[in-house]
């Protein structure tokens, strides 16, 4: 009884490395596809000319041009026009989430994100190999596992009606 524990272990632990290594490449395809980038610079060029230190007292500071409120109701501290250009722009997105692009009234037409751009051309994925997890078997030296496991889903199959 003692082996059987000891086989079904390891045909436990192979399997879980041999999901692990199907999921992770699908994991790391769509990382990308989540991650907007918006046109700041565009903004800032239209709202400040470009200059992320402004402060023209006219009300509003740095380069994307912040209310004193607005800047500290969306995360900001001290001045704008003090922060650095990454500070602005995460206050910025805090502001974007919540008014949209209203909150720069003519200058939010600037903004852009990777959606907007046009999608890179796709290449066809080369066929896997015929036996992926055969191969990993063998080089874990799961072999007869990898074999009975096979054998266990075929005689399961045909019990299922499948």
């Amino acid at each position: 009884m003692f082996a059987t524990r000891k086989i079904s272990t390891r045909a436990l632990r192979f399997t879980l490395v041999a999901g692990a290594l199907v999921a992770l490449p699908v994991g790391l395809a769509a990382a990308p596809a989540s991650a907007a980038s918006h046109n700041w610079d565009g903004v800032a060029q239209c709202e400040s000319g470009g200059n992320w230190a402004i402060n023209t007292g006219n009300g509003y500071y740095g380069g994307l041009q912040f209310s004193e409120s607005t800047w500290a109701a969306n995360g900001g501290s001290g001045s704008a026009s003090n922060a650095s250009k990454e500070e602005q722009i995460r206050v910025a997105e805090n502001v974007l989430a919540t008014q949209g692009v209203g909150a720069w009234p003519h200058c939010g037409a600037y903004l852009t994100t990777i959606e907007d751009a046009p999608a890179p051309e796709q290449v066809p994925a080369q066929p896997a190999p015929a036996d992926v997890l055969g191969d990993a078997a063998k080089q874990l030296g799961l072999e007869g596992q990898y074999r009975q496991m096979l054998v266990d889903n075929d005689v399961a199959l045909h019990l299922t009606g499948a």
